[in-house]
């Protein structure tokens, strides 16, 4: 291996593509990233060695291999799952964090499997009661940070603070906003609109001025106006949203397909038009930010989608690798230090 001083371990067998969608996805992130961390793959070695010496034996000094014997499916109940699977990739990848060989991990396991073995092996941080999953979604004027996408669908009110600081951090290294704007996703933006935990999650970040930069309430429609860099809810309602606006876009891009293939005027209009067609392609392709971190954990964790193909992986390889650079967890530390003294945690 090459040596930078930093490490990434990838569960190679988590994914539903495949172990060699997977690898071949990290061989794209050592083609197009030159300063790309240290890889470490963990799974069936030999599945691992096959792969790397058909499609990548110009890596092989700068890969190493842990050999992992089992995996953890998607459907499987995640407490059991680790009990009864010591030696999985998943779990194997977390210890590599937790015991410092690796500086982060990337899986597209089971997402509860892997809330839960983190959580469990590598703890929180100082202050901080649950993890949350940041997503970075996609604009027409740019991106924002979605939190939380699922890790905690009954948040309580300190949990979305505590997301509201940790995804700013996150934002200002990942998307470089010296200043994320906070906002609060609810029903509507006038003064007590929301249920409960909105109302009282909006007092409570309201009270957080100096630590993150909070403009208020935010609607469904807004998400998309460059309204905010971070937008705060519920690990249900984000979850919920993620998956319906995943729905929305596979929806509309098969449909514009289909209704341009009607007849040869369409399609001449369309071939006049590709190069606005591959621009917002580009701009809205939520395949460029290709892993979801599990924030608020003294490691660092990310989540990938099940079903990444190979650029997605790419993509999330290089996150992990900048993440295992960057301060972030000095930042969160002291800002989630002043969040607690000033909600009383």
């Amino acid at each position: 291996m090459h040596s930078s001083g930093r490490s990434v371990a990838i569960d190679v067998m988590g994914s539903d593509a495949g172990p060699d969608e997977l690898i071949l996805g990290v061989l794209a992130a050592m083609d197009t990233y030159s300063d790309l961390a240290d890889i470490a793959l963990v799974g069936d070695s030999g599945i691992i060695n096959r792969c790397i010496a058909t499609h990548g034996s110009r890596y092989v000094d700068r890969v190493s291999i842990v050999h992992a014997s089992e995996v953890i499916g998607m459907e499987e109940k995640p407490l059991v799952a680790l009990k009864q699977k010591k030696d999985s990739s998943m779990l194997r990848a977390i210890e590599l964090v937790k015991n410092g060989s690796a500086s982060a991990m990337l899986s597209c396991g089971n997402t509860g499997s892997l809330m839960a073995g983190s959580t469990l092996k590598i703890r929180m941080k100082d202050g901080i009661d649950r993890p949350a999953l940041a997503s970075i979604m996609p604009s027409l004027n740019g991106r924002f940070v979605l939190v939380d996408v699922g890790a905690n669908p009954n948040s309580t009110v300190i949990n979305m603070a505590h997301n509201a600081v940790l995804a700013s951090v996150y934002c200002k290294s990942i998307l470089g906003i010296e200043k994320p704007r906070v906002a609060l996703m609810t029903i509507g933006t006038e003064e007590g609109k929301g249920n409960d935990l909105t109302q009282l999650a909006h007092e409570i970040l309201k009270k957080m001025d100096g630590i993150i930069s909070y403009i208020g309430l935010i609607e469904g429609f807004q998400l998309f106006d460059n309204y905010a860099d971070v937008v705060v809810c519920d690990g249900f309602v984000g979850n919920v949203l993620l998956k319906a606006l995943e729905g929305v876009v596979f929806t509309l891009a098969n449909g514009i397909k289909y209704e341009i293939r009607k007849n040869p005027l369409r399609m001449l209009g369309a071939l006049l038009a590709r190069g606005a067609f591959q621009d917002l392609k580009s701009k809205l392709n939520p395949e460029k930010y290709g892993a979801a971190p599990l924030l608020g954990l003294k490691g660092i964790v990310l989540k990938a989608h099940g079903s990444s193909n190979r650029n997605t992986i790419k993509n999330a390889v290089r996150i992990a690798s900048d993440l295992s650079i960057s301060n972030i967890s000095e930042m969160e530390i002291d800002l989630i230090a002043k969040t607690n003294e000033i909600i009383g945690h």
